[in-house]
């Protein structure tokens, strides 16, 4: 099973492009970065771009950050990247005929629901700021 990597890799485009705003930045230097494809960068870069936090044009590769560091969260970018997909997702393919089956899933989307919330109200107090200070705690060693 491959687990989603869409959010991290958003946040490492918005890091990378925050970390080297003098750089020509390509597709092909942030997929190499990521260790990913182009095509994918370009599509994260599309739907960062849509969700008002990066500033690209096809073609130059300048790409900017649309806000400050502090005024873009986790939850904006895992909003541009995912839209209005949960993080948890129940198994709807339980047989219908039986109670547990049935049942369990009623019980776990309202915790679902519940990690929602929680998740998504922590997601808003981390800033990409908070990401990259950090980054430059990790990177000195402390």
């Amino acid at each position: 099973m491959k687990y989603p990597t869409r959010l991290s890799d958003a946040v490492h485009i918005l890091a990378f492009i925050a970390l080297h705003p003098d750089c020509g930045l390509t597709s092909d230097k942030l997929a190499e970065s990521i260790q990913t494809n182009p095509a994918y960068v370009r599509q994260l870069m599309s739907a960062l771009r849509k969700g008002g936090l990066l500033i690209s044009v096809k073609g130059h590769p300048r790409p900017s950050l649309a806000r400050e560091p502090e005024q873009i969260t986790l939850l904006d970018a895992y909003q541009a990247v995912e839209g209005d997909k949960p993080l948890l997702h129940q198994d709807i393919h339980t047989n219908p005929a039986c109670g547990v089956g049935v049942n369990i899933q009623l019980v776990l989307r309202d915790f679902y629901l519940e990690i929602q919330k929680t998740a998504e109200n922590k997601m808003r107090e981390i800033t990409l700021k908070d990401v990259l200070d950090q980054y430059h705690i990790k990177l000195d060693g402390r």
